[in-house]
């Protein structure tokens, strides 16, 4: 069997012997390449690539962002059966998608895991999104015209418009700077986000969905295909419980909320049985697709990565899109 390990050298928990000992490992079973990502969007390059050079399993070592890229070079020209399997090595803060499928977060156990899958034939498709964002302003929110819209991108686990993508653009400016990424500087990220933001006075976001009437006055709005949504530390955070691989997209929405409200909610989230709900929380499960508008431009982000601001996002669910190792 042909792999290729596609490994991002600047992850956060990756280093160059934790990257040598996995490939020894693979090399002991597969016929591995290795290819060290350069730049953004290197990833998704290789995995075009190997899709095209006919590779059997592309294995990402890095975080969500490795994983995010080489799921859309996989899927290039949409899923099909000559697309390779994706197989998760933890490498990154979180690996939300590495943890939603089971793997250990040792990167080293994670190895050995995906070997026995492999040899027991342990794989599976999974639903993810894709996410449109809107260039026009006259692009229809509803419907199938896609004039107006940027060509879909895939997403595993998580897309936002608004505050999470205002969160995840804090971190990445810290992050530019030299700070690590942490549980702690997301948390300071989101206070000051909550706290310096305009957003929850003068909530901007509408949620659309076909044959329904619009909700409008959302600050947040988190569209899951997993869940958890993401990990605070070893903590999870759950807005979306019933979320997963085998259904549609789940949304989580909140309103216009005080700083008591908000805390009140976010402990609801991270709590031993999650079940977020109360005044301004909104929540939808297995949703086919929707839209999400806003009267001013605002911050998106998918799995992670935050991807410049847009007045707009498309998102749909796609089932069984990708095949991976379990």
């Amino acid at each position: 069997m042909r792999a290729l390990l596609v490994a991002n050298p600047a992850a956060t928990t990756t280093t160059r012997k934790v990257r040598d000992v996995l490939v020894r490992a693979l090399s002991s079973e597969l016929q591995v390449e290795v290819v060290e990502t350069e730049r953004r969007g290197h990833a998704r390059e290789l995995a075009a690539q190997a899709t095209t050079d006919g590779i059997d399993v592309v294995v990402t070592l890095g975080g969500d962002g490795t994983v995010n890229e080489a799921a859309n070079g996989l899927l290039a020209a949409g899923p099909g059966p000559r697309v390779p399997m994706l197989a998760v090595v933890p490498g990154g803060s979180t690996n939300v998608f590495a943890r939603a499928l089971g793997r250990s977060r040792d990167p080293v156990e994670a190895t050995g895991e995906i070997l026995d899958s492999l040899r027991a034939g342990r794989t599976r498709l999974v639903s993810l999104g894709t996410a449109s964002a809107r260039t026009s302003p006259a692009a229809p929110a509803v419907g199938t015209d896609d004039a107006g819209w940027t060509d879909p991108r895939w997403f595993v686990f998580a897309a936002g418009l608004g505050f999470d993508a205002d969160v995840i653009s804090r971190v990445e400016a810290q992050r530019a700077r030299g700070r690590r990424s942490s549980g702690a500087l997301y948390v300071r990220s989101g206070v000051d986000a909550f706290l310096l933001g305009r957003d929850r006075r003068r909530p901007p976001v509408t949620l659309e969905l076909p044959g329904r009437a619009p909700v409008d006055g959302l600050f947040l709005a988190l569209v899951s295909n997993v869940s958890p949504w993401t990990y605070l530390g070893a903590r999870p955070i759950v807005p979306s419980p019933e979320a997963s691989f085998d259904t549609g997209l789940d949304v989580f929405a909140m309103g216009r909320v005080g700083i008591v409200r908000m805390l009140h909610h976010l402990r609801q989230t991270m709590a031993a049985q999650p079940d977020a709900r109360g005044r301004g929380v909104h929540r939808w499960h297995d949703l086919p697709e929707l839209t999400l508008s806003a009267t001013r431009p605002q911050g998106w982000q998918l799995d992670g990565d935050h991807l410049g601001t847009t007045t707009g996002l498309r998102l749909r669910s796609v089932p069984e899109a990708l095949r991976v190792v379990v």
